[in-house]
C-alpha cells in the first residue's frame, strides 16, 4: 500500500510539473514590450514579434526574448556643421526614439537590436543622428535654418526617421535647443533685427506724434465746421418751420376742399343708390309678375295641351294593341290553316306512295310499274300529240291523181299518211321523257302487216309479261 501511494504521488508530482512546464511556455506580452519568438518559426522567419497579445513557445524548437519599448532621450551636440553658404553651425538638440510597434519595423528591431543594452541603443541612434542633422543643415541657408525652426525640424524629422526605420527605431519627439555660428552671422543678423526694429520704433513715434497733431489741427477745423455748420442748421431749421407752417396750411385747405368734395359726390352716390334700388325693385316686381303670367299660360294652355297628348298617346296605344292582337288572331288561323292543308297535302302523299308501292308491288318491279303507268296515259299523250295539227285550217286541198301509185296507193293517200307521219313519234315523245316504252308501242315499221300483227299481239296479250 505504501509504494502504491508514493507511485500515485510520483505521477500526480509529475503531471503537475509538466503541466507548470506547458503553462511557463504561453508567454504573455505586455503593453511596454515586444516578445520575439525565434527559432523554429512559421514561413521560415528569421523571428516572430507579437505585441499585444500572447503565444505560445514551443520548448526545444523556440526560445524568445524582450524588446524593450521605453523611450530613449539622446541629447545631440552637434557643432561646426556646414550651412548652404558654408557658414559653420552649431545646432544642439535632444531626440527621444524608442522601438517601433510597426509591422515590419518590429521585425527589423529583432534583427539588428535585440539583445543590445539602452547605451548600445542609443549610440546606434545618435550616428544616425547626426549624420542625417549634417545632411539636412547642409542643404539650408542660414537665414532659413536661423527663421525657420518648423522647416528645420520637418526635413531632420524625414531624414532621420527613414534611417532609424532601417533598425527598427522610430523617431518620437525632435527638440532644437538653440542655433549660433562661429563667425557670429547670426549674431549680426539679430544685432541688424534689433536695429532695424529701434528704427522702425522711432518712425513709429514720429508717425504717432505727427498723427498727434495732425489729429488736433482736424479736431480745431472740425469744431469750426460743426459750429458754423449748427448756425446754418438753425437757420435752415427756422426756414424751415417757416415752410411746414404754409405746407400744413396749404395742406389743411386741401383736406377741407377734399372733405367738401368728397361730401358732394356721397350725396350723388347715395342719390344715385337710392334711383338704382327704386329700378331694382321694379324690375324684380315685373320679373315676378312675368313668372306669374308664365305660370298662368302653361297652367291654362300647356298642362291641357300635354293633358290630350296623354289621351291620344292612350287611345294610339289601345289601337296598336288591338290591331296586334287582330293581326296575330289572323296569323293564328292562316297557321292553323296552312298546318291542316300540309296535314292533308302529306295524307294524300303518303296515300299516294302507299298506291305507287302497291302497284310496284302488284307489276313486280319499278320498271314494269312505269311501263304500265306509261300506258294509262297514253290516251291523252295521242290526244295532245294529235291537238298538233287540230287546228290546222285547210279551206280547200287540189288533188291531181293520176290513179297510178306506188303499191296500188293514190296520191290522195300518200298525202294524208304523209300528214299523220308529220307528227312526232310516240316512241321518242316517252323516250324524252326519260321512259323506254315497250317494243309492240314504239316500233313502227313500214309494212302494214306486220303493224297489223303486233297490234293483235297486243289485244291478245293485254298484260306485260313480268321481268325475272
Amino acid at each position: 500500500m505504501e509504494f502504491a501511494l508514493i507511485g500515485i504521488i510520483a505521477l500526480v508530482v509529475i503531471a503537475l510539473g509538466t503541466i507548470f512546464f506547458w503553462i511557463q511556455r504561453y508567454k504573455r506580452c505586455p503593453a511596454d514590450k515586444v516578445l520575439v519568438i525565434y527559432g523554429k518559426t512559421r514561413g521560415n522567419r528569421s523571428s516572430h514579434c507579437v505585441h499585444g497579445g500572447a503565444a505560445f513557445v514551443w520548448p526545444v524548437l523556440q526560445d524568445f526574448q524582450w524588446l524593450d519599448l521605453t523611450p530613449i532621450p539622446i541629447d545631440i551636440s552637434l557643432t561646426g556643421a556646414l550651412s548652404k553658404q558654408n557658414i559653420r553651425v552649431n545646432t544642439p538638440s535632444t531626440f527621444t526614439v524608442g522601438i517601433s510597434t510597426e509591422r515590419g519595423v518590429m521585425e527589423n528591431a529583432a534583427e539588428r537590436l535585440l539583445g543590445l543594452n539602452m547605451s548600445a541603443i542609443r549610440e546606434q541612434a545618435s550616428d544616425i543622428i547626426f549624420g542625417q542633422m549634417r545632411v539636412v543643415i547642409a542643404t539650408m541657408d542660414i537665414e532659413e535654418v536661423n527663421a525657420n525652426r518648423d522647416l528645420l525640424i520637418e526635413k531632420i524629422t524625414n531624414g532621420v526617421e527613414v534611417e532609424l526605420k532601417k533598425i527598427g527605431l522610430k523617431l518620437i519627439n525632435v527638440n532644437i535647443k538653440d542655433i549660433t555660428d562661429e563667425s557670429g552671422y547670426i549674431d549680426a543678423l539679430g544685432k541688424e533685427a534689433s536695429a532695424r526694429a529701434i528704427n522702425e520704433a522711432k518712425v513709429s513715434v514720429a508717425e504717432r506724434e505727427r498723427d498727434g497733431e495732425i489729429g488736433a489741427a482736424e479736431a480745431e477745423r472740425e469744431r469750426r465746421v460743426q459750429v458754423a455748420s449748427a448756425q446754418a442748421t438753425a437757420t435752415e431749421g427756422e426756414n424751415l418751420a417757416k415752410i411746414t407752417v404754409a405746407e400744413s396750411d396749404a395742406l389743411r385747405r386741401e383736406k377741407e376742399a377734399e372733405a367738401e368734395r368728397l361730401a358732394v359726390a356721397a350725396e350723388k352716390v347715395k342719390s344715385a343708390q337710392a334711383f338704382q334700388e327704386a329700378y331694382a325693385a321694379e324690375t324684380q316686381a315685373e320679373k315676378a309678375r312675368a313668372d306669374r303670367e308664365q305660370a298662368s299660360q302653361h297652367a291654362n294652355i300647356v298642362v291641357p295641351a300635354e293633358i290630350e297628348k296623354m289621351k291620344i298617346e292612350t287611345l294610339a296605344e289601345a289601337d296598336a294593341e288591338k290591331i296586334r292582337r287582330l293581326k296575330k288572331g289572323e296569323a293564328d288561323g292562316i297557321q292553323s290553316l296552312m298546318e291542316a292543308e300540309a296535314k292533308g297535302t302529306l295524307a294524300a302523299l303518303q296515300s299516294k306512295a302507299e298506291g305507287f308501292g302497291q302497284i310496284v308491288n302488284s307489276a313486280g318491279g319499278a320498271d314494269l310499274a312505269a311501263t304500265l303507268l306509261v300506258t294509262e296515259q297514253l290516251p291523252q299523250l295521242v290526244a295532245e300529240q294529235v291537238k298538233a295539227i287540230a287546228n290546222l285550217k285547210i279551206d280547200s286541198v287540189t288533188v291531181w291523181d293520176s290513179g297510178k301509185g306506188k303499191d296500188g296507193k293514190n296520191d290522195t293517200a300518200n298525202f294524208v299518211s304523209g300528214l299523220v307521219g308529220a307528227l312526232p313519234p310516240l316512241h321518242q315523245v316517252t323516250k324524252n321523257a326519260g321512259i323506254e316504252l315497250p317494243e309492240f308501242l314504239g316500233k313502227l315499221t313500214e309494212n302494214p302487216a306486220e303493224a297489223a300483227k303486233l297490234l293483235e299481239q297486243g289485244k291478245a296479250d293485254p298484260e306485260p309479261k313480268k321481268k325475272e
